[in-house]
């Protein structure tokens, strides 16, 4: 939980593990050493996680490309369709984090990758509403272990210093789906009548297709661990070791169901489920009803596709910038408490404003207020939590539980053309994700300070550690 966890002064006491180890390499040497795993691990990851974010959302371009008509999603049958997909999906998470320490990560994400990619792809050919439902209820099942597996990844190859820009980067597909989601959906409407099917079946199969693609190509192209990467030279893997071992304070990384009950009853688990469930429901409610806001606002359907792009494209700027930075200022909720605040103006405007382009300027700042949170959210619980498998767990609750919020957003917009409903709802939301930020902030900071005192009341230092290995963040060298 540390300095760079505590959101306290900055004490740089990660920095310093970095610093500690190998003096003989150079800042510049242990910089080639990251950016060597970045070109290896980022790319697919990032790909994962764009067509990830494209397969789930794509329904919302599919429902003004003509779906709604075609199927007769009257009444509340799309908010039903789009929910649907929340509830095996929260659920799935954790086995599939504990999966990924019992399998190999090169194995299991690609094959839930085939499998969503053709559950996507069979969709094309729903003819009605209940069939539509049914699609979506797999889809959540196959994708659930996509998001939480490729954090618990990415927490596998860096140290805690280290991880926030990565996840900002990858996340930040998430919003660049959404900005190409609609150019896609654009084109791909034009293909309406070709092979009897229609534009918005048209979307559904060459998404899936390309999932597929991908997934199969990552069989052969994926990393597991550093322990095993071909593409490290023998003293760059000691290095990278050394420092995940020093970053972990020597915490326990074998598999016991021990560490599995720690995540599940620890209260500062759901602290964190709180914070992202706050951020989750705004970023759903943007990805799943741009498209139909835009809309409502008197734009055309095919131009409200093309409008929905630039408030996903500040999202995905602002990801990446606000990464970079919560890692150079080892800060997290800050970061979090500004980007929510910023979505907050978004979502104020949207609420009061009559005129489009006031409204327009609202969904833009909605966007890129809370996109960039959501990378910071997990890069805090993901580092906050002591130990491998605590770690899996509580990324995957995390992840998980706070995805129930799709099923929030799925149904509050439903009083067109001001969808004060909805808006109203996600302003409550961001003002609940801020106040669980100052909380856990403070808590981080007061827990650090306890632990200082133990350890300088009882002369515990890091020689000690084997006594504590399997206490996860409880233990007082865990910082």
């Amino acid at each position: 939980m540390g300095s760079l966890h505590n959101n306290s002064i900055e004490s740089n006491s990660e920095k310093q593990i970095v610093l500690n180890l190998s003096p003989s390499l150079s800042s510049r040497e242990r910089a080639r050493i990251l950016r060597k795993i970045d070109w290896h691990l980022l790319p697919f990851v990032t790909v994962f996680y764009l067509l990830s974010f494209l397969d789930r959302a794509n329904v919302g371009n599919a429902k003004v490309a003509g779906m709604a008509t075609d199927l007769k999603l009257t009444g509340f049958r799309y908010n039903i369709a789009a929910a649907v997909f929340f509830i095996p999906y929260s659920f799935a998470e954790v086995p599939s984090n504990i999966a990924i320490k019992l399998f190999r990560p090169s194995r299991w994400i690609p094959s839930i990758m085939v499998v969503w990619g053709v559950v996507m792809t069979l969709m094309c050919l729903v003819r009605s509403y209940q069939s539509l439902v049914v699609a979506r209820v797999f889809l959540g099942l196959t994708e659930a272990g996509l998001f939480p597996g490729v954090n618990y990844y990415i927490c596998l190859w860096y140290p805690r210093s280290e991880r926030s820009k990565r996840i900002a980067i990858f996340f930040s597909s998430a919003s660049l789906a959404g900005a190409f989601g609609g150019l896609l959906a654009y084109g791909i409407e034009r293909m309406e009548g070709v092979g009897g099917l229609h534009g918005w079946q048209w979307i559904f199969c060459l998404e899936g297709i390309a999932t597929v693609l991908v997934a199969i190509l990552s069989f052969f192209y994926m990393h597991d661990y550093p322990e095993t990467a071909k593409f490290l030279t023998e003293s760059e893997r000691s290095y990278i070791i050394d420092v995940l071992k020093q970053d972990s304070n020597n915490l326990s990384s074998r598999f016991d169901t021990r560490f599995i009950w720690q995540a599940i009853k620890d209260y500062k688990t759901y602290v964190q489920i709180l914070i992202n469930i706050g951020l989750l429901v705004p970023g759903y409610a943007i990805a799943l009803f741009s498209p139909t806001i835009i809309n409502e606002l008197g734009y055309s359907a095919a131009n409200a596709q093309l409008l929905s792009v630039p408030p996903f494209a500040a999202g995905c700027i602002g990801t990446i910038i606000v990464g970079i930075y919560s890692d150079k200022h080892t800060l997290r909720g800050p970061y979090i408490i500004g980007g929510a605040l910023v979505s907050l103006v978004g979502y104020i405007l949207l609420y009061c404003s009559v005129r489009a382009g006031p409204s327009y300027v609202g969904a833009c700042l909605a966007a890129a207020g809370v996109y960039p949170t959501i990378a910071i959210v997990l890069a805090w619980a993901g580092s906050s939590a002591g130990g491998d498998l605590k770690r899996g767990v509580v990324i995957a609750m995390v992840i998980g539980l706070s995805n129930l919020g799709g099923i929030c957003s799925s149904f509050i917009y439903i009083d067109p053309p001001r969808f004060h409903i909805g808006h109203g709802t996600i302003i409550g939301f961001l003002s609940l994700s801020i106040v669980m930020s100052l909380f856990a902030m403070w808590n981080y900071n007061r827990l650090n300070k306890k632990k200082e005192a133990q350890c300088l009341a009882e002369n515990i230092s890091d020689d000690r550690g084997y006594e504590f290995e399997d206490m996860g963040d409880d233990s007082p060298l865990f910082r």
